[in-house]
């Protein structure tokens, strides 16, 4: 799985790196080449040769180029269905529209210049390569960097085979500056300096020191993991040990390469230095896919021969063994085994069975930790289970996979798929994840059961979220009859909620609100909590279309009443829009704009953007309203923008569509076609935190509001300027004459951060032309000084060749 880490001002998820990175120079250089010529370059080289932590570097050091920089670690995906919604779902889309993932992802990368890190694609190598391929033909802008153990054979792909690292000829003196040369032994000897500070090359031990990277190939793995052993040995006991080991198994097939018998022999060698309840763990770690959190360990690996009390000793044993990484998740610390130490775990298993037990007990831990989830969803924990949930994704996806695959536990997963549909798939518009898991299980599961009913109602409602209405009425048909026949009044009223949100969605309110008041009813009879929340709100939403304002907002209330008192947000959040569109279009602006950016303000945390993004939207219809033309473009655009880069549509009801369309045309006509354009992309281009703050009236971020190319913005230059220092500094080279190419090369800076700037100082100083804002910058320096006052609305006249005395528009 991957940490989540987004770059200052930019978009995207490399981790920080949590030791330092040596060498490489030459081979960074190649990449660099490799990408001028092509725009998929492949790493390729055995395991642990560190074709993973040389294309982070290289993402590092370029991400300042690109709008997005993101990694999408694939070593915890087995089944190659889901390449695209894994790289999807890291990226931020989501699959709200009928539109395939491919097509979102397609979507939302065209809309920024990205650089997309595939690590560990060997396993899914048809998949990365098909993938790889449509994503490069669609979006002209989009770059890739792939780590595989052979190239994913792409007509244009670039392939650089990663060697391991450099190292002295055998028999042969090293030179003074021995380390700066040889990055094997730089790395070694970095590396020992960690573990016993003050361990430096000298004459008595240079030659071991050598030796011992010699024997290790050059294997960045395999020269750390010697390398922690300097704690307990000297390089040379270390040396006769692996020597010893060395001899032992390389005996072996004759068709492995030395590298890997080497890498396989050290590993092995380390396998054996510990203790019997810290191998067993290390073995039994290898049925987690991806990072994991202590309490995982407790409840999968614990028992016949390992205490739980005794593993927070052994998991700390691993990682001052550098066996396990450590990882901070926001709050949450986790752990994760690399790929080449998990394959070599997992060989260590007692066989099969111990294999199956451990699954069963990894699905029945995790099974556990989506009912409580659920149980606890519907108030003030929801965030929390929101942001756990998220990270466990790869496990819930192998729980439900040993479902599949084990006989007799079929209904188990489809419990759990089912399950997921409020805490998962919902509020991260996985959608189609969600239909993927719910299709594959009810197909296993024919039996007619209370779960298949629920199930097949939940896969409905996903279908209609994704405007696959067809789809949709199958399974809520195959659904009602089947509670039906169960008799079961508590899906019967789920069953007609479904049905009302997605007559609602389409246009039929009355329609929606006979289905509706029946979920209701139902819903409250059962007991229901979130579902009876959803049903009020969708009821007050559809009778207010049909004209019933005073019993709609009755609903909102109540609804928006149970939401609080049991301190749940996301679908308060959802009430707060929905309330806010209904006051607007009574023609309550203040109301209206005061739910908006509270519905914002409640559900930021969830990173829903279809209900972010709709709150923008309309936001732009009030502010438009209130004659806030500039402003009511950007929030236009910033709903636009937000909705886009996730792949999803803001305008998702017919009704929306007709506000929007009825609100541009205003704002069109007020504005003039090139001051609403301008405003439109600026807003577009606002970052997802920038367009809440902008949207809630908050002070934008220090480290710089509008900039998305480069360095964190200064802060800004004296009130009297409307600029900040960037914009006056590119504004006073536009003075001098220069082109945006020009002005880009001499900041070195992209060329687009560089017309991204002149748009936004053309729209801050209400200009049309660069002649305008030469002539400004002319007025400034004259006038001793920095512009005008920002409480005033228009700026002073200025001359400028093209247009005489006048003032801007």
């Amino acid at each position: 799985m991957v940490t989540s880490a987004p770059l200052t001002r930019r978009v995207g998820n490399l981790p920080a790196e949590l030791t330092s990175f040596v060498g490489r120079r030459q081979d960074l250089t190649e990449i660099r080449r490799l990408q001028n010529i092509s725009r998929l370059v492949t790493l390729t080289g055995a395991g642990g040769v560190g074709k993973t932590r040389l294309a982070l570097r290289v993402a590092a050091e370029q991400h300042r180029a690109f709008d997005a920089v993101w990694l999408v670690d694939l070593s915890a995906l087995d089944d190659p269905e889901l390449v695209t919604e894994t790289v999807a779902a890291t990226i931020g889309v989501r699959d709200q529209s009928e539109k395939s993932s491919l097509a979102s992802l397609i979507q939302a990368l065209s809309a920024q210049r990205t650089l997309l890190v595939l690590d560990n694609c060997e396993h899914l190598r048809g998949a990365c390569a098909s993938l790889a391929d449509r994503l490069l033909r669609a979006v002209p802008e989009l770059r890739i960097i792939a780590t595989s153990r052979q190239s994913l054979g792409v007509t244009g792909e670039h392939q650089m085979k990663v060697a391991p690292l450099a190292l002295p000829e055998p028999d042969r003196r090293l030179p003074g500056k021995a380390p700066e040369l040889y990055d094997g032994v730089c790395l070694f000897l970095e590396r020992a300096a960690a573990v016993v500070p003050g361990f430096r090359l000298t004459p008595d031990n240079e030659d071991a020191v050598v030796e011992l990277c010699r024997r290790l190939d050059g294997i960045p793995l395999a020269i750390e993991l010697a390398a922690v052993r300097l704690r307990a040995l000297s390089v040379d006991a270390l040396l006769e040990r692996l020597d010893n080991r060395y001899g032992l198994l390389t005996s072996g097939s004759p068709t492995v390469v030395p590298r890997q018998r080497t890498l396989h022999a050290l590993v092995d060698w380390s396998f054996q230095l510990l203790s019997p309840t810290e191998r067993m763990l290390w073995s039994r770690i290898s049925i987690f896919p991806g990072h994991f959190d202590l309490e995982a360990v407790e409840a999968v690996c614990t028992g016949d021969g390992i205490e739980q009390q005794d593993v927070l000793d052994l998991i700390d044993a691993l990682l001052d063994k550098s066996l396990l990484l450590r990882e901070e998740h926001g709050c949450q610390v986790r752990y994760r085994m690399l790929e080449t130490l998990r394959e070599f775990g997992r060989i260590r298993l007692r066989g099969p069975d111990e294999r199956r037990a451990l699954a069963r007990r990894h699905r029945d831990h995790y099974l556990r930790l989506v009912e409580r989830a659920v149980a606890e969803w519907f108030g003030p924990a929801q965030l929390t289970w929101y942001t756990r949930l998220r990270l466990e994704r790869a496990h819930l996806r192998a729980a439900m996979e040993f479902c599949l695959g084990e006989p007799g536990e079929a209904e188990t997963g489809l419990r759990m798929a089912m399950l997921l549909f409020d805490p998962l798939w919902m509020p991260n518009a996985f959608y189609s994840e969600g239909r993927y898991w719910l299709d594959r299980l009810l197909e296993a599961t024919p039996g007619p059961t209370a779960v298949r009913a629920e199930a097949l109602c939940t896969d409905a409602h996903l279908a209609f979220m994704q405007g696959d209405p067809t789809a949709g009425e199958l399974r809520l048909g195959e659904g009602r009859a089947l509670a039906e026949k169960l008799d079961d009044s508590r899906i019967l009223a789920w069953a007609s909620l479904i049905a009302g949100i997605a007559s609602h969605q389409s246009g039929d309110h009355a329609r929606a609100a006979v289905m509706l008041e029946e979920a209701v009813d139902g819903l409250a009879a059962a007991g229901e909590g979130i579902a009876l929340v959803v049903g009020l709100f969708s009821l007050g939403a559809a009778v207010g279309y049909l004209g019933d304002v005073e019993r709609a907002e009755r609903l909102l209330e109540r609804s928006l009443a149970i939401a609080e008192r049991h301190g749940e947000s996301w679908i308060r959040s959802w009430v707060l829009n929905v309330y806010a569109i209904q006051a607007w279009q009574r023609g309550d602006n203040a109301r209206a704009a005061s739910a908006a950016r509270e519905s914002l303000r409640v559900g930021r945390g969830f990173d829903d953007r279809l209900a972010i993004g709709t709150s923008m939207e309309a936001l732009g219809w009030i502010l438009q309203g209130e004659d806030r033309h500039a402003a009511a473009t950007r929030m236009l655009g910033a709903a636009m923008g937000v909705c886009r880069t996730a792949g999803i549509d803001a305008l998702w009801m017919v009704q929306h569509r007709e506000f929007h369309e009825r609100c541009v045309n205003a704002l069109r006509a007020r504005m003039g076609e090139r001051a609403f354009d301008r405003a439109l992309r600026l807003g577009g281009r606002l970052t997802l935190d920038d367009a809440i703050a902008e949207a809630l009236g908050e002070p934008a971020d220090a480290g710089g509001t509008e900039d998305r190319g480069e360095e964190p913005q200064e802060a800004a230059v004296p009130a009297a300027s409307p600029l900040t220092r960037r914009e006056s500094e590119i504004a006073e080279l536009v003075s001098q004459g220069m082109s945006n190419r020009e002005i880009s090369s001499a900041l070195v800076i992209s060329l687009r951060t560089a017309e991204g700037h002149v748009e936004r100082i053309l729209t801050k100083l209400g200009f049309n032309s660069r002649a305008q804002i030469a002539a400004w910058v002319t007025a400034r320096k004259a006038g001793g000084q920095d512009g005008w006052d920002r409480g005033r609305a228009t700026p002073p006249p200025v001359r400028t060749e093209e247009h005489g005395l006048r003032r801007p528009r």
